[in-house]
């Protein structure tokens, strides 16, 4: 396995009412997912002169005053996954979203209520400005009626046209997401046929659980899969049959399921000789006998 990649997420910081300095680190926020895309709207103020529509031909127009820039994106936070580095889980996710909602939540300064100062950072890129609207979508709830999972949609924008804000960045030293070779899947063929082809025929396994693939015999036709990846799964395989009581139970017996890699082939079976024990307690009296060709 290559080097786990360190991603940069993405962040709210709080700045002064001129926009230079950053204040308050401990209202920062810090996004949990990074937004798939950035959208940075310009727009100028532009105005016809009075009068010009007597003229013949196009009419004259001038620039009237400063012009705007707006930044548009998603986020998404999700309690049932895992915390960014730092941040302790939570069971409601408006714990989470309420860090972003500060934003667009007014403050008074002497006479007035405004929105405080935003910076939007991630990596090179960065945006200042105020929070003109945002949007929370609540999308997945625990029985007990708790909201899990939500989408916001924040507006940001700055009343001015500046040259873009590139800041520098260390280069990391592992490889970037996205550029590791993907092989595309042909029609008919599953993956242990694929990794044959590929001289890797014996690690197919691996390759299946890298790519979160359920079922490495019905791939479909263009699917791109990263063929270099692969994760060791010898004699783990028999430990994670275990389950929860009503489904498979714990296999204590002589006989060793996925004691390696090698063993886990696409005609073989194994069967457990002694009795295993359900993981609510007691014994079940019985053979069992489990063929591969029937997982996939």
């Amino acid at each position: 396995m290559p080097d786990s990649v360190k991603l940069e997420k993405a962040e709210l910081r709080q700045l002064d009412a001129e926009f230079k300095n950053e204040i308050n680190p401990d209202k920062t926020a810090k996004v949990q997912f990074n937004p798939e895309s950035l959208k940075v709207a310009f727009a100028n103020q532009i105005a016809t002169p009075a009068g010009a529509g007597d003229q013949k031909g196009t009419p004259a127009r001038q620039f009237v005053g400063a012009g705007t820039t707006k930044l548009t994106l998603q986020l998404w936070f999700d309690v049932t996954q895992p915390m960014p580095e730092g941040q302790t889980a939570e069971n409601d996710v408006r714990k989470l979203t309420q860090k972003v909602a500060y934003f667009i939540t007014p403050v008074q300064e002497g006479k007035n209520y405004v929105p405080p100062s935003v910076r939007f950072i991630w990596g090179s890129f960065q945006f200042d400005g105020l929070m003109e609207s945002l949007e929370e979508s609540l999308e997945f709830f625990s029985p007990e009626g708790r909201p899990l999972r939500a989408s916001m949609t924040l507006n940001l924008s700055q009343q001015k046209i500046t040259e873009f804000t590139i800041k520098d960045v260390a280069a990391s030293a592992a490889q970037t997401p996205g550029t590791r070779p993907l092989t595309e899947v042909p029609k008919d063929k599953s993956l242990p046929e694929l990794a044959d082809g590929q001289g890797k025929g014996g690690d197919w396994q691996s390759i299946a659980a890298a790519n979160n693939i359920e079922n490495p015999r019905m791939l479909e036709p263009g699917q791109l899969l990263d063929m270099n990846a692969g994760v060791s799964i010898g004699g783990s395989f028999g430990a994670g049959v275990s389950g929860s009581a009503g489904s498979f139970g714990s296999f204590d017996s002589s006989g060793s399921i996925g004691a390696s890699s090698s063993s886990f082939g696409a005609s073989s079976s194994f069967g457990a000789s002694s009795s295993p024990s359900a993981q609510g307690g007691g014994s079940i009296e019985t053979n069992i006998k489990l063929e591969v060709s029937d997982l996939f």
